[in-house]
């Protein structure tokens, strides 16, 4: 058997892609998988980390707002949709793929829509609450619609056939429990462990207001343990708390979490945005949080994806407009003192948990081909 999952743009369409595959490659030994990506984008890096080979072909992303320059970046993107779509048929033609599988983003729309024209069994699976542009444009051409949240299925209403299956978790994630992850880390205390992200692209507004939550955690004597992975603003975070002379070890404010399912595991509160491949892991996890969504993403999804959670108290929802290093540091230590609420924050989120979506996902796919 052989399958292309195509992707990219974000690890929240990335990671399920790659959870998926595990499970091909459990369940069907001797498959081969090949991913599909965009030239310059992080899925690259994720998924030769996973040890998938992947091929890229030219796809850029469309701006929904109104200026000269949104119009210039909207126009050169349409010019390579056929050169993209040339490069998906040549990829297709040389793999033979008996399935593709799209996962979100650009870069999933010319390998998903060039199998649907030759009839090969194709699917998307769309982890967000609001659809993204590239899975409501191939819905009408796959065989399957799969999505992750109940919400999500009434916006596929000219799909053939949808399955709400949840997000698929990579497997790392249901291996580890708080105690042993919090050894692994070195972590023999009491103390309760917060970590935060914003995203490997960095976060410009939230990583200023988290330099201020840091000072402040520090100068009031590191009432709990901290990891904070900065993505690309780590040069600039770090400089600016050296010169507010806060002194924080390498471990405590990291460009990444390279070990995200331990730390995870380990966490008593997570604080970041509301990505879907995120939601999955902390749902999987239990793990109570703070969510501040993203308002720069296509329909503002990632408020949608955190209402979702916030509606049913699993998580507390601060707009980034209403955010501030303070608020932050004050709500964690709020919810840190709290536990009660916290386990029933993690209850919450575990209800809204699909530990089988990665074979949920499979079984639904090897469905097409029979």
């Amino acid at each position: 058997m052989k399958v292309i999952f195509t992707c990219g743009g974000s690890a929240g369409h990335v990671n399920p892609a790659l959870a998926v595959a595990q499970v091909f490659k459990a369940r069907q030994p001797g498959c081969e998988i090949l991913f599909v990506g965009a030239e310059r984008g992080m899925e690259q890096r994720l998924v030769t980390q996973a040890g998938y080979p992947i091929e890229t072909v030219k796809v850029s992303t469309f701006e929904r707002s109104w200026s000269f320059k949104v119009l210039r970046h909207n126009l050169s993107s349409a010019l390579k949709l056929p050169v993209g779509q040339h490069e998906a048929a040549a990829v297709i033609k040389r793999f033979k793929p008996d399935l593709v599988v799209g996962t979100g983003g650009y870069a999933s729309y010319p390998a998903v829509h060039e199998a649907a024209r030759r009839h090969i069994p194709t699917a998307i699976h769309e982890s967000n609450a609001y659809p993204g542009l590239t899975t409501r444009a191939l819905a009408n051409k796959v065989d399957l619609v799969m999505v992750g949240f109940p919400e999500a299925a009434a916006y596929y209403e000219s799909a053939k056939k949808v399955a709400v299956t949840g997000t698929p978790v990579r497997g790392e994630f249901f291996t580890l429990d708080r105690e042993r992850a919090r050894l692994e880390l070195g972590l023999t205390d009491s103390q309760p462990l917060v970590i935060s992200f914003w995203g490997s692209q960095g976060a410009g507004h939230m990583s200023a207001h988290t330099v201020d939550l840091v000072e402040r955690w520090a100068s009031e004597g590191r009432r709990f343990h901290y990891i904070h992975a900065a993505g690309r603003d780590y040069d600039d975070m770090t400089a600016e708390l050296e010169r507010r002379n806060v002194a924080v070890s390498d471990a405590e404010v990291r460009p990444y979490i390279n070990d995200m399912p331990v730390v995870m595991a380990a966490a008593d509160l997570v604080i970041c945005r509301a990505g879907a491949s995120t939601i999955g892991e902390l749902t999987a996890l239990g793990k109570p949080a703070v969510l501040v969504p993203s308002p720069f993403v296509a329909a503002n999804h990632q408020y949608k994806n955190a209402k979702v959670l916030a509606d049913r108290g699993g998580v507390e929802l601060i707009e980034e407009k209403d955010c501030t290093g303070d608020k932050l540091y004050h709500t964690a230590l709020d919810l840190l003192a709290d536990g009660n609420r916290r386990a029933a924050m993690g209850r919450a989120l575990k209800e809204l948990a699909s530990p089988r979506a990665a074979q949920e996902i499979y079984e639904n796919l090897v469905s097409l081909l029979k």
